[in-house]
């Protein structure tokens, strides 16, 4: 699977929602999200631990392509025994950072909207224009635009790393 997404700092979160929900966004959940990822030779590697379930995540940018709106693929695979596969992860790959949220999750069509309180660190959005098999995402670009417009995030507002490599920063 691919998405194309872009996180930016986002301040008030009570008006992006009702900004979003003018634009046809429904807000579908609150996610206690805790994320462990673990040192791999390529992408990201994560455990994320979400109202008592778990999947793993592995994602990496499209041809090591960086900046604040990128396309990634991913895979994500549910875990059964979340405390069991954490042990072994840590066992064998070594965890790198632990990043703890609260998401308030958005959709309208393809597209996530991701408002995150995340702990230690403060408050963000997120979008993912989650791409189909064989779709252009391209497609989906003019739909993140319109999200950030509304949002009013701007190009220096954007941020291109990962919230554990933002809490990483001194």
């Amino acid at each position: 699977m691919k998405n194309l997404e872009a996180k930016f700092r986002l301040l008030n979160h009570a008006e992006a929602q009702a900004r979003a929900a003018a634009l046809g966004y429904v807000r579908r959940a609150i996610l206690n999200q805790r994320d462990t990822f673990f040192r791999v030779a390529n992408g990201k590697l994560k455990l994320r631990e979400e109202n008592g379930g778990a999947v793993m995540i592995f994602y990496r940018r499209r041809n090591g392509e960086s900046g604040p709106l990128m396309i990634s693929d991913y895979e994500i695979v549910p875990v059964a025994d979340p405390a069991r596969m954490l042990r072994i992860l840590e066992d064998s790959l070594g965890a790198i950072a632990v990043v703890e949220k609260v998401r308030i999750l958005m959709t309208r069509d393809n597209v996530r909207l991701h408002l995150d309180r995340v702990a230690n660190l403060g408050q963000f959005g997120e979008i993912e224009a989650v791409i189909a098999d064989g779709d252009d995402p391209e497609r989906s670009r003019g739909a993140v635009d319109e999200i950030l417009t509304t949002l009013g995030v701007g190009h220096a507002d954007l941020i291109d790393v990962s919230y554990f490599e933002l809490l990483a920063k001194p």
